[in-house]
């Protein structure tokens, strides 16, 4: 009578591994493009440290709670303030707006955002040289501008800011070549300049519905580098 084998179990690592062979990480296989855009409507900056200087301030006492005697507001310096100043002292916009309006985009063809976050990057031409924010070189002479603004308190307050009413940069956008093409991410950064915009009073503010400000057209399709 043949006598019957206990069956051998196999090594709990080895049938992990078996399990497991089949799963297939790819490398990241990202290219980078190169845009030339210029501005259709200004473009209006105000430096996000500067801005929630502004709000702290608002909020600790402000303008109008204040009874003490307050000095004259010097406005000239609020809009050397509210520029973006690089290390090596050119002007520029932080490289987050391109990549935060690409993103915004997305949802206007119904494309994941929370892909897109992983999968686009704007390459920065520097470093703000106080807080240092990556920035991307704009062309253009700013001019300071002082509008009426609503605080989050509700107030109304004017706030000096810097508005180049011409301007152009040059943006390399890198993106991840598995999930765009050089085509779709050409005419993402077409849909950021006709729709979505950068900067203060853009289209797609957090806020409001903006001024039509942060405007620009793609001069070139998109140069794969």
């Amino acid at each position: 009578m043949a006598i019957k084998k206990d069956k051998v179990l196999k090594n709990p690592v080895e049938v992990d591994q078996q399990e497991h062979k089949e799963v297939q990480i790819t490398a990241p296989n990202f290219r980078v493009a190169e845009f030339k855009i210029k501005g259709t409507t200004p473009y209006v900056q105000l430096r996000f440290f500067k801005k929630g200087e502004i709000q702290i301030a608002h909020e600790q006492g402000g303008s109008s709670k204040n009874k003490k005697k307050r000095e004259a507001r010097d406005f000239k310096n609020e809009y050397e303030q509210a520029k973006h100043v690089s290390e090596e002292g050119w002007l520029g916009i932080p490289a987050a707006s391109f990549r935060n309006a690409m993103i915004s985009a997305c949802r206007i063809v119904s494309f994941k955002m929370t892909l897109a976050k992983l999968a686009v990057f704007a390459d920065a031409d520097g470093l703000d040289r106080e807080e240092g924010t990556p920035l991307i070189k704009i062309k253009g002479t700013p001019e300071m501008v002082i509008h009426h603004v609503r605080n989050q308190t509700g107030v109304v307050d004017l706030r000096a800011r810097a508005m180049w009413r011409e301007w152009s940069s040059t943006v390399r956008i890198k993106f991840d070549a598995d999930l765009f093409s050089l085509p779709d991410v050409t005419n993402l950064m077409a849909r950021v300049g006709q729709q979505v915009g950068i900067g203060e009073g853009r289209p797609d503010g957090k806020t409001s519905a903006g001024m039509g400000w942060g405007l620009f057209e793609v001069e070139n399709l998109g140069i794969g580098v």
